[in-house]
């Protein structure tokens, strides 16, 4: 039997770290550039005021190895989103 799967998955993301709580996912995507280009209006739309003070920092994570067999692999530290910066770009 053979199971079929996407070609290339989604094998980036974006990680908040809190100082008083457990990570919380942020955004997927199939290539670090695309999780870059999104983490932060993601993490606008996901976290409250309350929320954003407590992260200390965003991590970008790749996945290594079989999709079922595999595990995550910090990659760098991401910048923590500053409303005024997501507003300028926009």
């Amino acid at each position: 039997m053979f199971y079929h799967t996407e070609a290339k998955p989604q094998g980036w993301r974006a990680i908040a770290v809190f100082d008083d709580r457990p990570d919380c996912l942020i955004y997927v995507g199939r290539s670090s550039t695309q999780v870059r280009g999104n983490f932060a209006e993601a993490y606008f739309d996901l976290l409250d005021e309350e929320e954003r003070s407590h992260v200390r920092s965003i991590s970008l994570q790749r996945w290594q190895g079989a999709p079922d067999a595999g595990r995550w692999i910090q990659q760098t530290t991401l910048n923590v989103p500053v409303k005024a910066k997501l507003a300028r770009t926009a």
